[in-house]
């Protein structure tokens, strides 16, 4: 693969990345130094645009969909647009070039947007992207993928949204199911963060749910043997999701006996230079090809 810095700061002037927010800005900002050499205007991917998944409050909940030119296996990988529980709309076609070492490799990616905060709280949020999975295992035979290898990805609130599919959508014995998941710097235990005068609570107002239902919506107490093979990507210097949330879940999915790997960037806080991206992207391409590509195929229509 080749990336190219000078390709992500172009990108990034023309889109104006910080007026996102926080952690939307780290979502992205996470590919300096990986971002794949633009494609050209004549080779973009197919691209299915604001395919409408379900509806609320008299809006369209929409999903982009990225397919491979070529070298199509038949696998699908869910991305959580979303940075702290807010989903950002951005111009397809500059999406595709985030997503183009994935889909180099032959994988249909799935940019799902949901109800953003401050109007949407968390578990609003978790039952759009859940919506959004069963969309998604409907299209699966028309987009030319095995439903048995659908992945999710994402980072920061979008890898505790992937943890939430990853860690609850398999404990149902019919419909669709999470067969890997990629989460990097999630947060896996909400609690922590909802304590009275705790500024998260402002600064992040999808937080303010009751709090009754915490446990039900922190992917660290939802583990079963049930759940997707899990891959964690986290900083040692994280003040905002500390590496505990990481090492907490890996130590639930161990004792309930299911695949993790927990991969530490030494250093970075909530978001990581060059080389700690080329780690991270690196290890998510390896565990989607161990936990899917390896994976026997199913017939779509099951």
């Amino acid at each position: 693969m080749q990336f190219s810095l000078a390709c992500l700061e172009s990108v990034s002037r023309r889109v104006g990345w910080r007026r996102f927010g926080l952690l939307w800005t780290v979502t992205w900002s996470l590919t300096a130094g990986l971002m794949p050499i633009a494609y050209a205007e004549d080779t973009l991917p197919k691209i299915r645009k604001d395919v409408v998944y379900g509806h609320k409050d008299g809006m369209a909940l929409t999903m982009d969909v990225f397919e491979p030119e070529s070298k199509r296996k038949g696998i699908g990988l869910m991305f959580m647009v979303s940075g702290g529980w807010v989903s950002t709309w951005m111009p397809p076609a500059q999406m595709s070039n985030f997503f183009k070492p994935l889909l180099d490799e032959g994988y249909t990616i799935i940019a799902v947007r949901h109800g953003s905060s401050p109007k949407y709280v968390i578990p609003e949020i978790v039952e759009d992207v859940r919506k959004a999975l069963g969309h998604v295992d409907k299209e699966c035979q028309e987009w030319q993928i095995d439903k048995s290898k659908l992945g999710v990805f994402g980072f920061s609130a979008g890898g505790h949204l992937s943890l939430m599919l990853g860690t609850t959508a398999n404990d149902k014995k019919r419909g669709p199911r999470i067969a890997a998941v990629a989460a990097v710097f999630p947060p896996t235990d909400l609690a922590p963060y909802k304590t009275d005068g705790n500024p998260r609570m402002e600064q992040f107002p999808a937080l303010k749910f009751d709090s009754s239902r915490n446990d039900e919506f922190s992917p660290l107490r939802q583990v079963s043997s049930v759940d997707a093979p899990t891959l964690l990507v986290h900083g040692d210097k994280d003040d905002l999701v500390p590496l505990s949330h990481s090492e907490n879940i890996k130590e639930a999915f161990s004792k309930s006996e299911v695949p993790c790997n927990l991969v530490v960037i030494r250093g970075a806080a909530h978001g990581f230079d060059a080389e700690g991206n080329r780690i991270m992207f690196e290890s998510m391409r390896d565990w989607f090809k161990k936990h899917l590509d390896e994976r026997p195929n199913q017939s779509s229509g099951d």
